[in-house]
């Protein structure tokens, strides 16, 4: 078991991004069973999904978010000392994406860049690692940005996968903080169940498969259902032991909006009061990791009077599996907004370096 807390870390604003293009899975001309769609919806909750349109990434969408976060909370670009980028949808195999967020950014070349290989566990695996590099020292501000696109690797014929998935991405920042209160990590794996979500073909296991109904995802959805409330309701329990707290002082438990079904049935099976547990899966469907940030973003209070502590939870795709317990203090920002093409900003800064 990893369980880790870490002093003196502060989350200084996180800021998220989705397409602004909504599909309706009601909508027939998806060519799904009417009848079926409905059952799926019910049961999923999705009732529309937020879907790139041709040419933009992931990276795209954290890129906006980043912008949009940094001149809102005044960071210098050259005051950032660490740039990590949680994906599973890169722009490229190589070079790492983060290596031209970093110049899209106009980061300094005094800025560590990395990709992280993380899906809906990425969220509190990212806040991790950028916490336990501040607190290492020889860092001061860390970008930590999450996106995924995996409409892009779905099957338009599998209704399972089709009509679940959306599109997002995030930004977090946080700093250096003597004195901020500590924030507590439980990570976990089972890599014997890979198979459960994976894409067998396109990469260097099998570079151009023969059936290419392997360049797209397959899911095990009873695996998964099982995977989740045998894993997940023992991590809400040792996040509390390990921060202290009870569920009656945790302001919200933010979960990856994996499924409205499976999250109802996790918070009664942990005995989360609903009101605590937001959800943003009717509208902005599953978008791996990132939903984590924006159902943060979407539904906590925007205009705080006090500090908040949240759980983030995040499960799925590996298997993996963990929970961040952190304070939110009313001074950071929450922000969201639907992408608006910065290509051309993006240009221009590029044009102008």
């Amino acid at each position: 078991m990893s369980r880790s807390s870490i002093e003196g870390v502060r989350i200084a604003g996180v800021s998220t991004c989705v397409p602004p293009q909504s599909v309706s899975n009601l909508d027939p001309n998806l060519g799904f069973d009417p009848e079926e769609v409905r059952k799926v919806v019910a049961m999923a909750g999705v009732k529309e999904r937020r879907i790139v349109g041709d040419g933009v990434t992931a990276a795209d969408l954290c890129f906006e978010a980043a912008e949009q976060l940094l001149d809102r909370i005044g960071w210098s670009r050259e005051s950032v000392t660490g740039l990590i980028f949680v994906t599973q949808s890169p722009d490229y195999f190589l070079p790492s994406t983060s290596c031209m967020l970093h110049q899209w950014l106009g980061l300094g070349d005094d800025c560590a860049a990395f990709d992280m290989g993380l899906g809906c566990s990425g969220y509190p695996y990212g806040l991790y690692l950028a916490a336990a590099m501040l607190r290492a020292g020889g860092q001061q501000r860390i970008l930590m940005l999450h996106g995924e696109t995996p409409s892009r690797f779905v099957d338009d014929g599998d209704q399972a996968t089709r009509l679940l998935f959306s599109d997002a991405g995030s930004a977090t920042a946080l700093e250096s903080a003597p004195g901020a209160a500590a924030a507590h990590f439980c990570l976990h794996t089972d890599g014997s169940g890979h198979a459960g979500l994976i894409i067998r073909g396109g990469a260097f296991r099998d570079r151009r498969p023969a059936d290419p109904r392997d360049l797209a995802l397959r899911m095990d959805g009873a695996g998964i259902f099982n995977f989740t409330i045998k894993r997940v309701p023992p991590l809400i329990r040792d996040a509390l032991e390990l921060s202290g707290r009870s569920v009656e002082q945790i302001d919200s438990f933010v979960f990856h909006q994996s499924n409205r079904f499976i999250m109802k049935h996790l918070m009664k099976k942990s005995g989360l009061p609903e009101a605590r547990v937001p959800m943003t899966i009717e509208d902005m469907g599953n978008c791996g990791g990132p939903s984590v940030a924006v159902t943060m973003t979407r539904l906590l209070p925007a205009q705080r009077e006090r500090d908040m502590t949240v759980m983030l939870l995040g499960y799925g795709v590996g298997l993996s599996w963990g929970a961040a317990v952190v304070d939110i203090d009313a001074q950071a920002p929450l922000m969201h907004a639907d992408y608006a093409g910065t290509l051309e900003r993006r240009g221009a800064a590029l044009a102008a370096a």
